[in-house]
């Protein structure tokens, strides 16, 4: 039960640092931050591989590069959402 809340706990951490590195808002708040991390890690991690730091089944930098492309991709496709309404 506690590493499942230190993995809630880290994916919203590196969920919201992507959201400041890029300077957009994660929808969801809190929710989003953490939806944003674990999927971005899952991304990063898929994509990058396992290297780094290891937090909580977390590599931080693989997982955070991929929420930072998870955030990228979900902001364009929101702004294009936006601008069809």
């Amino acid at each position: 039960m506690i590493s499942f809340i230190w993995f809630l706990i880290i994916g919203g951490i590196l969920g919201w640092l992507a959201g400041v590195i890029l300077g957009k808002d994660v929808p969801g708040g809190i929710i989003g931050n953490i939806i944003a991390g674990i999927v971005g890690s899952w991304i990063g991690s898929m994509v990058l591989g396992n290297w780094g730091w290891k937090v909580s089944d977390f590599y931080v930098f693989p997982a955070l590069i991929g929420a930072i492309v998870l955030i990228f991709i979900v902001s364009i496709i929101l702004k294009t959402m936006r601008k069809a309404t």
